[in-house]
C-alpha cells in the first residue's frame, strides 16, 4: 500500500493551522541534527515503536513522517499502522524537497526550544555577564553565587568553579535556602546559552530582589577564555524546602500564572480531558529524578521541569495537545507552566498535583517479537565457521570502541541492506527491544534466522573471550547516530564549542514571520 504524502506547502499550511499534529523525523540522531524542520521531533526509525506511545498518545492524532525521501518514512507509516496509528502521512521527497521548496532547514537538536531561549533574551533584555567579568568579580571577592541550571548529571561532569548544582525548575523553589543575602548577585550558568538565560529570566520573573544575570556562553565560554573548569564536583541544591517560606512562594507562583494568563484544572477536568478523542493530553511530573522516584501520579511522566522547556521535543510530540504539570507544592509547576505557554504550547497546572488523586493510564508497550538468543561460545564458533553473520545494534561510538571480533555495526534502517545473503544473523546490543524491532524488517526481509546475543558484550567478555577496537570503523559518514558538532564540544573541542555558539546565536536570523509567530514570549497584553 503507497504511504499518503503531503507536499511542503500543505505541510507549512498544517504546521500553523492551529490544529494537533506530530511532525516526526524518523531519520537517526546524527542524520536529525545535521538537518532538519524546525518543528520536527525526533524520533529515530530504529526505535519507532518504543517511543511513539509517549510522543504521541493518541492513535488517531494527525502525523506526518520525514525523512530524507530515501523511503525510511514510508517504512514507518507501514509500522506504525501495525500498532493501530490511523492518520499518518509522508513529507513527500522528504527534507529535501522541503528545502528545494525554499523553506528553512535547521542544524542542531531542540531547536524550538534553543531558539525560544534566545527569543528570551532579546524580548527581555535578559541581563548578563561574561566569562571575563565573572573571573574579575572573583578576584575582587564580590558577593555573588554562582547557580548551574542543568541537571545534576551534567554538572557532576564540569562546572564553573564554586558553582552550585540548582535546575532552573528549582530554583525559585530553592534559592533562598541558598542566597539569604538580598543584595547577593545570583549567576545562573549552563553549559551554552538556553538555561543560563531560562534560569536567571526564570528568576526575574519570579520577582526575586537580588540582581541576576545569565553567565554568557556557559561552562564553553570559560573554557575558550582559557579558565580552567572543575570536573566531579556533588555541591547541590538542599533538598528539604523551608516550610515557612512556602506560603509566600506559593503565593509569587499564583501571581505569575494571573501575570501570564495560565489556567488550573482539578483532577476531574483532566480525567474529562483523558476521555476526549480528539484531542491528545501529556500529564508530567516536573519534580526532581528523586522525588520522582519516590512516587507520582500513576501513569505520569517524569519531565523535570527545567529539561522540560530545554527539549520541550523530548517530551511532548503533538503541536497544539494539552500538557497539564503536576508537583508537589504548587511553585515548580507553574512557573514551567509559564514558559511552555511562552512557547506556543496550551498549558495547565493540576490542582493538588501529584497529591490530586488523578489516576491515568500508562503508554502501552509496543509488541515486539520475542527472539532466541545464541551463547558466547556458539557465536564465537558460528563467526569462526563462517555461518552467521554478527550486527553490533548499538552506539557507533561504543563500536569503535570495543566490539566482537569478526562483527558489523548496523542500525535499523540499514540492517536488512547489510544483512542480505546472511544464513544466519546474530544481533548484539544491550538493548532488547532494539534488536526485536530491527528483527520485523528483517523477518519482513525473509531473513528468518535472526539471534540475539544473551547478555550482549557483557556474556562475551565473561566468558574469557576478548573485544577489539576500530576508531576509524565505522567512518564518520555511516555514523548516522552520532552528531559530532555537538558531542566533541563536551570533549574538548574548541572547534566545536565556537561552532555550537555561533549555530544557537543565530538561529533567529532563520526564522521566517510565520514560525516566530508560534512563540508567545511575553506577558499577555
Amino acid at each position: 500500500m503507497t504511504a499518503r504524502t503531503v507536499s511542503p506547502r500543505e505541510l507549512k499550511n498544517a504546521l500553523h493551522d492551529g490544529n494537533e499534529l506530530a511532525l516526526l523525523d524518523v531519520r537517526e540522531e546524527g542524520q536529525f541534527g545535521e538537518g532538519h524542520l524546525l518543528f520536527a521531533t525526533p524520533l529515530p526509525y530504529s526505535r519507532l515503536e518504543l517511543g511513539i506511545a509517549a510522543l504521541v498518545p493518541r492513535k488517531s492524532a494527525r502525523i506526518v513522517l520525514c525523512d530524507d525521501g530515501d523511503g525510511v518514512a514510508e517504512r514507518g507509516v507501514k509500522r506504525l499502522n501495525a500498532i493501530g496509528y490511523t492518520d499518518v502521512s509522508v513529507l513527500a521527497g522528504g527534507n529535501p524537497a522541503w528545502a528545494a521548496a525554499g523553506f528553512a532547514i535547521f542544524k542542531g537538536v531542540n531547536v524550538p526550544s534553543k531558539l525560544f531561549g534566545e527569543l528570551v533574551e532579546h524580548v527581555y533584555d535578559t541581563p548578563r555577564v561574561t566569562v571575563t567579568e565573572l573571573a574579575q568579580m572573583k578576584q575582587r571577592n564580590e558577593d555573588f553565587i554562582i547557580v548551574d541550571g542543568r541537571p545534576f548529571t551534567e554538572y557532576n561532569k564540569m562546572n564553573i568553579p564554586g558553582g552550585i548544582c540548582c535546575p532552573n525548575a528549582e530554583l525559585p523553589l530553592r534559592i533562598r535556602q541558598l542566597v539569604k543575602n538580598p543584595k547577593t548577585k545570583i549567576v545562573v550558568n549552563c553549559a551554552g546559552r538556553t538555561r543560563s538565560i531560562m534560569g536567571a529570566q526564570t528568576l526575574l520573573n519570579f520577582g526575586i530582589e537580588n540582581p541576576v544575570v545569565a553567565l554568557e556562553n556557559g561552562t564553553q565560554g570559560w573554557v575558550l577564555a582559557d579558565f580552567e573548569l572543575e570536573r566531579g564536583a556533588t555541591r547541590k541544591y538542599p533538598e528539604t524546602i523551608d516550610a515557612t517560606a512556602l506560603p509566600g512562594l506559593q503565593a509569587q507562583a499564583q501571581q505569575l500564572l494571573a501575570r501570564f494568563k495560565v489556567s488550573t484544572v482539578s483532577a476531574k477536568q483532566v480525567e474529562g480531558w483523558l476521555a476526549d478523542r480528539n484531542r491528545s493530553l501529556y500529564v508530567l511530573d516536573v519534580r526532581t529524578p528523586e522525588e520522582f522516584a519516590a512516587g507520582s501520579l500513576p501513569g505520569a511522566l517524569h519531565a523535570p521541569g527545567g529539561q522540560l522547556v530545554q527539549a520541550t521535543d523530548a517530551w511532548v510530540g503533538v503541536r497544539n495537545a494539552r500538557i497539564v504539570l503536576a508537583d508537589s507544592e504548587g511553585v515548580r509547576a507553574p512557573v514551567v507552566a509559564v514558559w511552555l505557554k511562552q512557547l506556543g504550547c496550551d498549558a495547565y497546572v493540576l490542582d493538588g498535583g501529584v497529591n490530586s488523586g488523578l489516576t491515568m493510564p500508562a503508554p502501552i508497550k509496543a509488541s515486539l517479537p520475542a527472539l532466541q538468543t545464541i551463547s558466547a561460545a556458539d557465536l564465537k564458533r558460528a563467526l569462526a565457521d563462517k555461518t552467521c553473520s554478527a550486527f553490533y545494534l548499538g552506539p557507533s561510538m561504543n563500536y569503535r570502541k570495543q566490539h566482537v571480533p569478526g562483527s558489523r555495526w548496523s542500525i535499523r534502517p540499514r540492517l536488512v541492506k547489510d544483512a542480505v545473503g546472511a544464513k544466519q544473523v546474530v544481533l548484539i546490543t544491550r538493548d532488547t527491544d532494539v534488536a526485536q524491532a530491527a528483527a520485523i524488517d528483517l523477518a519482513e526481509a525473509g531473513i528468518a534466522n535472526v539471534k540475539l546475543l544473551e547478555g550482549g558484550l557483557a556474556t562475551w567478555t565473561n566468558a574469557g573471550y576478548t573485544l577489539e577496537a576500530s576508531p576509524g570503523a565505522p567512518p564518520d559518514n555511516e555514523c548516522i547516530d552520532y552528531l559530532f558538532f555537538v558531542h566533541d564540544r563536551h570533549l574538548g573541542n574548541r572547534e566545536a564549542m565556537k561552532q555550537y555558539l555561533a549555530w544557537e546565536t543565530g538561529l533567529i536570523k532563520q526564522l521566517d514571520d510565520q514560525d516566530k509567530a508560534s512563540f508567545k514570549v511575553g506577558a499577555p497584553s
